[in-house]
C-alpha cells in the first residue's frame, strides 16, 4: 500500500532522525492523515506490534501497522469509501500483553455505554450541524415521571421531553424511545430535538424516554416489553401530558435490540402506533447466510422467524435505517420487502457508519421529517 505524501516526505532520505520524527508529530497536521479516501494512521512508541482495531463488516477487523526501521514510529494506510465515517481502536502489544487504547494522535472520539472509540471520517462526511447546539434554539425541558411497572414488577422512572413553548392548551404527538438515557446521553437526543424543532423541520412533539433494567432480556421481544410501552407507559404519558390521540401521531423508536423491542411491540399490539423508526435493528431469524449471535440472540431469532411468517400490518409507516458496515444489514435490507408487501410505508436509509450511537444520531433528521413533517404542521403564535 503507497504510503501518504507526509509519510514518503519523512521517509525520502532514508531513516529518520529522532528530531525529524519529533518535528512529523508534532506539526500542524491532523491524524489520521488523510488524502481522498486513503487514510493513513500513525502511532509512535517502543511497541512490539500494532494493530488498527476497526469496526467495518466485511473488512479484516485487525490490520498489522507497519514499523519505520530503526525509529519508534509505526503507521498504516488504508483505503477507505467516501463520506464515511469509522469508529476504530489501537492494539498495541508490550511482550505478551497487548493492550486496546484510543489513538493519542487523534483527539475525535465518540462515547458509548462501554467507553468511547477513535474516530475517522473521509471526505464526503460533515458532523450535521442539527446535532449540534445553537445559540438562537429555544431549548426544550426534560422532567421526571414516575412509573411503577406492573409487567416487571419494578418502579420505572421516565425522561419526558417537552418542547420549547409547551403549553397544556394544544396537543402534541408523542414518540417513545427505548434506551433513553443512552439516547440523550451518546446520541444527543434533546438537542438535536430542540433544533429541528425550531427549524420547523418537525413539529413540536413530546418524547418519553425509557430504560430497561435487564436490556437483553427485556429488549429481546420479551412480551412484558410489548405490555410495559403499551399498557404502562402509554397511559401514564397521556393522562399527564396532553398528547394526540390518534395512532398517526404516536411512534415508537429504538436501535439494536431496541429496534427488536420496538418492532415486536407494535407487532403485538396492532394499531396502537402508526410509525416505527427502527435503527440498525438487531434482526436475527434463521435463513442461509446468517449465522448464529449468541444465546442471547435466540429469543429473537423465534420472534423473527415468527414475524417473517406472519407479519401483520405492525404500523402504517415505518423508517429504518442502518449502516452498510454492520453484520445487521444483510437482515434489515431483508425486512423492507416483507414490509412493503404488507402494505406498509417504508423508508429505507443505508450509511457509511457502523453500529454505533453517533451512526443513529445522524440519522434523525431522515427518520423523524419523514414520518412527521414539520412543514404540515402549525407553526407557533
Amino acid at each position: 500500500m503507497k504510503a501518504s505524501p507526509a509519510i514518503r516526505e519523512l521517509l525520502a532520505d532514508g531513516t529518520p532522525s529522532p528530531e525529524a520524527v519529533d518535528n512529523f508529530i508534532n506539526a500542524n497536521r491532523p491524524f489520521p492523515l488523510r488524502e481522498g479516501d486513503r487514510a493513513t494512521f500513525v502511532f509512535r512508541g517502543n511497541a512490539d506490534g500494532v494493530r488498527w482495531q476497526h469496526f467495518i463488516f466485511g473488512l479484516a477487523s485487525s490490520q498489522s501497522f507497519h514499523r519505520v526501521q530503526g525509529t519508534d514510529l509505526w503507521y498504516l494506510t488504508v483505503d477507505l469509501r467516501t463520506a464515511s465515517r469509522i469508529e476504530y481502536k489501537l492494539a498495541v502489544d508490550y511482550g505478551e500483553n497487548t493492550i486496546l487504547i484510543r489513538d493519542p494522535l487523534n483527539p475525535l472520539k465518540a462515547r458509548d455505554p462501554y467507553g468511547a472509540n477513535s474516530v475517522c471520517t473521509t471526505e464526503g462526511y460533515e458532523r450535521p450541524d442539527w446535532t449540534l447546539p445553537q445559540a438562537d434554539t429555544r431549548e426544550g425541558t426534560l422532567q421526571q415521571l414516575d412509573l411503577h411497572s406492573e409487567a416487571f414488577g419494578d418502579h420505572r422512572p421516565l425522561q419526558i421531553y417537552l418542547p420549547a413553548r409547551f403549553r397544556e392548551t394544544r396537543r402534541y404527538p408523542l414518540l417513545i424511545l427505548h434506551d433513553g438515557s443512552d439516547y440523550l446521553r451518546y446520541s444527543a437526543a434533546k438537542t438535536v430535538l430542540d433544533n429541528l424543532i425550531h427549524r420547523l423541520e418537525i413539529p413540536p412533539m413530546i418524547v418519553a424516554f425509557s430504560d430497561p433494567r435487564d436490556r437483553l432480556r427485556e429488549y429481546a421481544a420479551d412480551p412484558r416489553q410489548a405490555d410495559h410501552v403499551v399498557n404502562e407507559i402509554l397511559p401514564a404519558v397521556c393522562d399527564a401530558f396532553p398528547i394526540e390521540d390518534r395512532p398517526a401521531s404516536r411512534c415508537l423508536m429504538g436501535a439494536s435490540f431496541g429496534g427488536v423491542a420496538s418492532l415486536s411491540t407494535a407487532w403485538r399490539y396492532p394499531g396502537v402506533f402508526g410509525n416505527l423508526f427502527l435503527q440498525s435493528g438487531s434482526f436475527a431469524f434463521t435463513d442461509i447466510g446468517t449465522h448464529h449471535r449468541g444465546a442471547a440472540f435466540d429469543p429473537v431469532v423465534d420472534f423473527m422467524n415468527e414475524f417473517r411468517e406472519a407479519p401483520g400490518r405492525p404500523a402504517e409507516s415505518i423508517f429504518m435505517s442502518c449502516g452498510v458496515y454492520e453484520s445487521l444489514i444483510y437482515e434489515n435490507r431483508s425486512l423492507v420487502p416483507l414490509l412493503q408487501k404488507c402494505g406498509i410505508q417504508v423508508r429505507f436509509v443505508e450509511a457509511r457508519d457502523g453500529h454505533n450511537w453517533e451512526n443513529w444520531r445522524d440519522r434523525y433528521r431522515e427518520g423523524l421529517s419523514w414520518l412527521f413533517p414539520g412543514p404540515l404542521w402549525k407553526v407557533y403564535e
